[in-house]
């Protein structure tokens, strides 16, 4: 492949992709406190809740690993753009369902499974998005900045939803409309470097396992990846939060968007730390404390009963999630070639994004059954025992010291 000019690197199209992203996220979580907060005033039940999860984590299950072969064969732009004005065609649904007070709660899970089949598209072609568009000795300032923007929006977006519901879920889904529409049109005409796919002869479900084998070979990427997988899969507080908004500190929709920001707050904090301040020795180690911290934060919130307290205790959880997140990207975007970006970030959203819907169910299930605050300190005590056994299973993340050593072998 020849070289690319530097000048194909336009500086707009950074901007313009962390806006569209800030945006659909935004919206995203907007329109998150919105459902919730509707299905569990129709059915009053942990369970219910579980299912906006497992909703959404079939179809994503099902489909982010196709749409990561899709989204190296395709230009990663329009595949995103199409995911997003599906997207926005079921905040469409939802707005119709409202407009006209449906009362069946299984009509608002069909939509749902809707909604995650666009996250399966929307999740590799966006992630593997950001490599084309700044270059490499940039790659890492970028991942910081598009983290800060990330989380400014999952701050900002629970917090607009609790207040915006105020007003009703229809004046809610409207503006979600317009927001994934704004995404869409703004991604469809980034620039940036566009990669011609290598011609192949293998099958579409040789080209996905290709994507798997290649995490499955790098002990590094593969370890952090499931780090964070198990760790939101039984640290899903977030799922139960409508719970503990109505019934346990008593505080209405409008905390409930105050509780569902606090963990954006703490990550925003702390990717705006990350951007001036990169993590440069001891990766591994940090990434292993930072989890640690996350369960500790949970099992702290799940015995509040004080809203201030459960806010810090949020706040704190995100901040420990950050640094994870930031590790684990840096990790992925740094070892994966172009021409297998979307496949292998598929296979890490697989892990990481799906299991924030599986986590769901798991957290709605179990506080079925225990009871809701012992579900949230079971998992934060179950996250403290795999960052210990994951120590153990993954020493070469463990020794991971600077990214350099990514490229010289000394973690293999």
């Amino acid at each position: 492949m020849s070289e690319i000019p530097p000048a194909i690197y336009r500086r707009r199209d950074l901007h313009y992709f962390v806006s569209s992203r800030f945006v659909a996220t935004a919206v995203s979580q907007v329109q998150a406190v919105a459902i919730a907060w509707q299905i569990y005033d129709m059915e009053r039940s942990a369970l219910s809740l579980g299912l906006v999860g497992l909703c959404q984590f079939v179809p994503m299950f099902l489909l982010t690993l196709p749409a990561g072969d899709i989204t190296d064969r395709f230009n990663q732009r329009r595949v995103y753009a199409l995911a997003a004005g599906l997207q926005a065609a079921c905040s469409a649904l939802f707005l119709g369902l409202s407009l006209f007070h449906a009362q069946s709660v299984w009509m608002f899970y069909a939509v749902l499974v809707l909604f995650g089949a666009a996250r399966g598209f929307a999740g590799p072609s966006g992630q593997s998005l950001l490599p084309f568009l700044v270059p490499q000795e940039k790659l890492s300032h970028a991942i910081s900045v598009n983290s800060s923007a990330f989380t400014a929006a999952v701050i900002a977006g629970p917090a607009l939803g609790g207040f915006l519901y105020i007003y009703g879920p229809v004046t809610v889904y409207s503006i979600c409309i317009a927001g994934f529409a704004i995404a869409a049109m703004i991604v469809f005409n980034l620039g940036g470097r566009h990669v011609k796919p290598e011609q192949s002869l293998a099958t579409r479900l040789e080209r996905v396992a290709e994507g798997v084998r290649y995490v499955r070979s790098r002990p590094v990427i593969l370890g952090a990846i499931s780090l964070d997988l198990f760790a939101v899969l039984l640290g899903g507080a977030t799922a139960l939060l409508p719970i503990y908004a109505r019934d346990i500190l008593h505080v209405g929709p409008d905390g409930l968007g105050l509780l569902r920001s606090a963990p954006a707050a703490g990550a925003f904090i702390m990717a705006a730390y990350l951007t001036r301040f990169h993590i440069k020795r001891h990766v591994g180690v940090k990434m292993f404390a930072s989890v640690a911290v996350f369960g500790l934060a949970t099992i702290v919130f799940g015995f509040s009963t004080w809203f201030p307290l459960s806010l810090a205790a949020l706040f704190v959880l995100g901040a420990a999630d950050l640094v994870s997140v930031n590790v684990r990207s840096s990790l992925i975007q740094l070892s994966t070639p172009d021409a297998m970006r979307g496949r292998v970030s598929s296979v890490s959203i697989l892990f990481i994004g799906a299991s924030n819907e599986l986590g769901e169910f798991e957290s709605g299930t179990t506080a079925a059954l225990l009871g809701t605050v012992p579900a949230v300190v079971v998992g934060g005590i179950g996250t403290l025992l795999v960052v210990g056994l994951w120590m153990k299973l993954f020493p070469a993340l463990r020794r991971v010291d600077n990214y350099d050593d990514l490229s010289s072998g000394r973690t293999a």
